[in-house]
């Protein structure tokens, strides 16, 4: 094997492997570096196709003890086996990363397990498992290693007890007690599993409501709902300290507005945000500038301050999401090869995966009227939309902002079953800048829980059919 590429990619997680395949699709001798013996990064080793397998088990099992019985199916007994589910979730993991697996043997690209770190300009020194080391010169060098949970230096986590959302994953027993520390997307998610498995969740959040990104209609629906749910919120808390007990109990220290309070619980999960991995890259040895927040510096091709070096993802600033990373990946690629590619940050959607999901792209109406817009509003609730009364999956609304002026979109958000799948509709309608008519005269197939983006657009000009 040689020694010398045309694209040395640093990292197999989205942005890693999507960048390695689109370069050589583009005619690039690519290679691609990872740690893990298997690709697909912290999303589909340890994040975002775990938590969603775990998800989408643990819904199952709260359907069939509390919402089967209404729709006339009904069953003695429900009974959860903890260890298949996880074992199922591991199978998965397993499936997709094998699948990233063969798409590098289908594009001939190298995949080298060990550690990559910048030894210059166009030279990365790979460290392998038995400790030796092998250099490698590429023309281009991307940077994808991702980002790492943010760890509390007063009680980091040591996986057993107080878990970042890796040890989450693998609970092997469903808690008495959980208490998770963050009310943002990846607390709630797994709070979530474990809550409908059985496990008492408290969220203990540091500003005054849960996901403070969210639109503030939307933020306060969610909330109501987990909340109806069983779910328990601290908000404008700080935990000062966890200390352990017993061996398999935990104290958790919270501060609300100088009182002090303390929650006993049997394990803690610790969720407030993540950082840029670039821990042993080698950045300062090779030139490459950060900016205050730990991320690396690049421009709009995301060339980094040094010839040949560019970086993607959660290295660079913008969402730090697995579809932002990938688009970031295929942009930067592209414009190594001379092909147009381009990434607008304000067109990315999210999505929070509990139920019912939530989702967004755009501007929030806080952020809308920040700007300088007058704001028109259109919101049907699935209440009273007939797909989602025959589902039984009444919770939640449509939300489209549109600029009174114009009658552009400028942002949609919804809470409700599905909207991690309608949501594309409103990201392909604000991409190609239509007006809330422009959704509202769409045809939209009865009956779907779509409709409700049609009636929600029927809104903004107050012509709603159903409401």
């Amino acid at each position: 094997m040689s020694d010398n590429f045309d694209l040395i990619v640093i990292g197999g997680g989205p942005a890693g492997y999507h960048a390695a395949i689109r370069g050589a699709q583009l005619g690039l001798k690519a290679v691609c570096v990872e740690m893990r013996e298997t690709l697909g990064g912290t999303c589909l080793n340890v994040g975002c196709i775990p938590s969603k397998a775990l998800l989408e088990s643990s819904e199952y099992f709260e359907k069939a003890n509390h919402d089967l019985a209404a729709h006339g199916v009904v069953l003695d007994s429900v009974k959860l086996d903890l260890a298949r589910m996880l074992k199922r979730k591991d199978d998965v993991v397993s499936q997709t990363t094998k699948g990233i697996a063969g798409l590098f043997k289908k594009n001939k690209i190298v995949h080298m397990v060990g550690k990559g770190s910048l030894e210059g300009q166009n030279r990365v020194k790979v460290t392998l498992a038995d400790g030796s080391e092998k250099i490698l010169e590429g023309k281009h060098i991307v940077l994808a290693t991702g980002s790492i949970p943010v760890d509390i230096p007063a009680f980091p986590a040591d996986e057993e007890r107080i878990l970042s959302s890796t040890g989450a994953l693998s609970i092997p027993e469903v808690p008495k007690h959980l208490v998770v520390i963050g009310g943002g997307v990846i607390g709630l998610e797994l709070g979530s599993v474990w809550r409908r498995l059985g496990a008492k969740v408290t969220v203990i959040e540091a500003m005054d409501r849960i996901c403070p990104f969210l639109d503030g209609a939307v933020s306060k629906e969610f909330q109501k709902i987990l909340k109806k749910q069983g779910m328990e919120f601290l908000l404008s808390s700080k935990v000062q300290s966890v200390s352990k007990t017993a061996p398999t109990e935990l104290k958790v220290k919270v501060d609300k507005a100088g009182v002090v309070s303390e929650i006993d619980c049997d394990y803690v999960l610790v969720s407030v945000g993540r950082k840029p991995y670039s821990e042993g890259l080698g950045l300062e040895k090779a030139g490459v500038k950060l900016n205050s927040r730990g991320f690396v510096e690049v421009d709009e091709h995301f060339k980094s301050s040094v010839s040949g070096i560019y970086a993607v993802g959660d290295l660079v600033p913008g969402p730090m999401l697995a579809h932002k990373a990938m688009e970031d990946a295929v942009a930067c690629v592209e414009r190594i090869c001379g092909v147009a590619g381009h990434v607008d940050y304000a067109m990315v959607p999210w999505v929070i995966y509990t139920h019912p999901e939530v989702a967004g792209v755009g501007m929030t109406e806080e952020e809308a009227k920040e700007k300088g817009y007058a704001v028109r509003v259109g919101q049907f609730p699935f209440m009273a939309s007939g797909r989602a009364r025959a589902a039984g999956d009444i919770d939640g609304f449509v939300r489209i902002l549109a600029d009174a002026k114009t009658d552009r979109i400028l942002g949609a958000h919804m809470i409700g079953a599905k909207v991690s799948e309608i949501i594309a509709e409103m990201v392909m309608a604000i991409q190609y800048c239509a007006s809330a008519e422009d959704v509202a005269r769409t045809v939209h197939a009865h009956p779907t829980l779509s409709e409700a983006v049609k009636e929600a657009a029927l809104g903004v000009s107050n012509q709603m059919i159903h409401l």
